[in-house]
């Protein structure tokens, strides 16, 4: 590890969770503002269709508000593992890694990270003192 780069570990964090967050609204908001639509495509692999559409809706959409802000960040990290996970085994991995399940295994690895990692110093967690480790 270069040392001097050490002091910024925290700012590294807090833009990996922004980002992620960022994306994991992105997806999750055209979830949560067609939710029966989003029940139908994914009745076509899990039942009850519409329980699985609130679940992942409100995974991507409220958890990335929640890694955003720094809040429950490693509990909402592993619940996106999960889900990308499943993402990638149940949906994508036929498709191929490239243009198949590339994008998913990046938003996979950025969840393993900020769980192992938490949600560093620049988040809510930090400043209720959820978390700390």
């Amino acid at each position: 590890m270069i040392q001097p780069l050490y002091v910024f570990s925290d700012v590294g964090i807090a833009i990996l969770r922004v980002v992620l967050g960022i994306i994991m609204i992105v997806h999750g908001w055209p979830k949560i503002k067609d939710l029966k639509g989003t029940a139908a495509w994914m009745g076509q692999k899990f039942k009850p269709g519409m329980f699985w559409a609130v679940i992942v809706s409100v995974a991507e959409f409220i958890g990335g508000i929640f890694l955003v802000l720094g809040f429950l960040t490693q509990i909402v990290s592993f619940i996106l593992v999960i889900q990308f996970i499943v993402i990638i085994l149940a949906m994508n991995l036929p498709k191929g890694f490239k243009g198949g399940y590339e994008f998913d295994l990046l938003i996979l690895a950025a969840a393993l990270a900020l769980l192992a990692l938490g949600s560093g110093h620049y988040s809510l967690d930090n400043l209720w003192g959820i978390f700390i480790y």
